[in-house]
This record gives C-alpha cells, sequence and structure tokens, in this order.
C-alpha cells in the first residue's frame, strides 16, 4: 500500500518509517516534488492536521495521512500549541523556540507540559484521526543532542531524561507521535488484510 505523509520534515518521516510495517510504503512531500508551505491556518492541531492531508488528497488523489504535534505547557496556558513551530516568530529555528520558552518559564514553578500529536488520515472518501499524548516537564535547560524540536528540553514523566538522550527506537517506543502512529498502524493492518 502506497500513502503519503504530507511533511518535508526529514526527521518526522524518518521517525514514522521505522514505525510502519513493510506493506506499507511512504511518500513525502519531496517524491511528489512539493516546495510550497501547505497552509496551516487552522486554530487546532487536529484542523491543521486535516488541512495537510486534504491538499495532497485533492492535488494528487493519493491517500496520505498528516500530523501537527503542539506542545502544551501548563504554566503558559497551553502555550505554544498548535503554534509550535513557528512560537519564536515565522522565521524561528528550534533553538529559537526552545529559548522563548525557558525564558518565559524562568520564575516558574510549575513545568508540567505534554506533547500532543493528532494524525489525520484520508482514504478515498474517510476521514479519520488518532491521537497521542505524553506528558512530562520542560527542564531547566537542553539535555542531549538527539531529535528535534523541543525535544532537548522536554522530559517524559517519571524520567529525568529529555526526549533527546534518547535513542530513536526508545522515543518512538513512549512518545506522542509514535503512541498516535501505533493507532495509525493497527487501523492500516486491519485494512489492508
Amino acid at each position: 500500500m502506497k500513502l503519503v505523509f504530507a511533511t518535508s520534515n526529514s526527521n518526522k518521516a524518518a521517525e514514522i518509517a521505522r514505525l510502519l510495517p513493510a506493506s506499507i510504503e511512504i511518500m513525502t512531500l519531496k517524491d511528489l516534488e512539493v516546495t510550497e508551505d501547505i497552509p496551516e491556518t487552522a486554530e487546532t492541531l487536529e484542523g491543521n492536521a486535516h488541512l495537510k492531508a486534504q491538499y495532497v488528497t485533492e492535488k494528487f488523489g493519493l491517500p496520505c495521512f498528516a500530523d501537527d504535534t503542539g506542545l502544551e505547557i501548563s504554566a503558559l496556558e497551553n502555550r505554544p500549541g498548535v503554534r509550535s513551530a513557528r512560537y519564536a516568530g515565522e522565521h524561528r529555528s528550534d533553538e529559537d523556540n526552545m529559548q522563548k520558552v525557558l525564558s518565559e518559564l524562568e520564575d516558574k514553578t510549575d513545568r508540567s507540559a505534554r506533547f500532543r500529536t493528532v494524525i489525520a488520515l484520508h482514504l478515498q472518501e474517510v476521514q479519520l484521526e488518532f491521537e497521542g499524548v505524553v506528558n512530562g516537564e520542560i527542564l531547566h535547560k537542553k539535555q542531549g543532542t538527539e531529535g528535534f524540536g523541543y525535544d532537548p528540553i522536554f522530559a517524559p514523566e517519571g524520567l529525568k531524561t529529555s526526549f533527546a538522550e534518547m535513542s530513536m527506537d526508545d522515543k518512538n517506543a513512549i512518545s506522542h507521535r509514535g503512541r498516535a502512529i501505533k493507532k495509525l498502524v493497527e487501523f492500516l493492518n486491519q485494512t489492508n488484510t
């Protein structure tokens, strides 16, 4: 089965490809030669995931899934949330985003946070959602060099190590994206048999 993953993020594509069964061949936006950014104008993770999947199914007529992920920090009223990738502004970097979060939490004692991923799957006329959540806390400084995004400052519940200190396989076993993908894979395996 061929499925488009509506992303240009090679880190995300590699992370997800490791979780999918060999019977599912993943194509990305790069494979489709899509160079423009797909607008993410929705106010929710669910809305943005569906916008991206819909773009691909309408333009290419291919089954597609897309994700949107947000870091929700209790002391910041669940910010950055849906704006996680652009939290420090449109021309931001992972480093800028992390520094903004650390700066805003400087005087806060509650550092509880959660990562939430929503995957929208568009197969012909069927549209489904799969959600994965991992609770944890924001560390006081960056730890580790693996992963991407906010991984160096997020420690999953019960651990003092950040996602950036874990191997990709260890992270996938407990991460928000890993949990959402597991639900997606279970569904695809049921429909693929």
